[in-house]
């Protein structure tokens, strides 16, 4: 690995990072690529080809996961949305059923008792969404 490509690595953490701290906030491409000091369209390449995915398709991810906490904890669809930084109700449904595979309110009146026992590092590990085909 060349030193370049070891301190766009470094720069692309910065921005995974700040995705992860801040996926709540308004958050667009433009904006991490400013905190990796890259452009938006290298930003995406490099991101993608280091992480395997978008910047905008992990921030999501992010969100989602945040999402899932929340719904299990019993909050309200409509509230989970705005506290994970969607706007769009509908928006965020479409894309939770389709990283999870069903519906937010769905996910929601699940029984999440299994997931009281186990320790909190696996817990994460096990709900960590996961992109999914929609059921029909």
């Amino acid at each position: 690995m060349t030193p370049e490509e070891i301190a766009d690595l470094v720069q692309l953490r910065r921005a995974r990072d700040r995705i992860d701290r801040d996926y709540a906030q308004p958050l667009d491409v433009p904006a991490m690529a400013r905190t990796a000091l890259m452009s938006p369209a290298h930003f995406s390449r490099k991101f993608r080809s280091a992480y395997g995915e978008t910047p905008y398709s992990y921030l999501m991810t992010r969100r989602i996961e945040r999402a899932k906490a929340l719904l299990r904890q019993g909050q309200s669809v409509t509230d989970t949305c705005v506290a994970v930084g969607c706007t769009s109700l509908g928006s965020f449904s479409s894309r939770f059923t389709e990283i999870v595979g069903v519906s937010p309110s769905r996910y929601r009146h699940r029984d999440h008792r299994d997931l009281e026992v186990v320790p909190s590092c696996v817990s994460m590990f096990v709900t960590r969404p996961r992109r999914t085909a929609v059921a029909v």
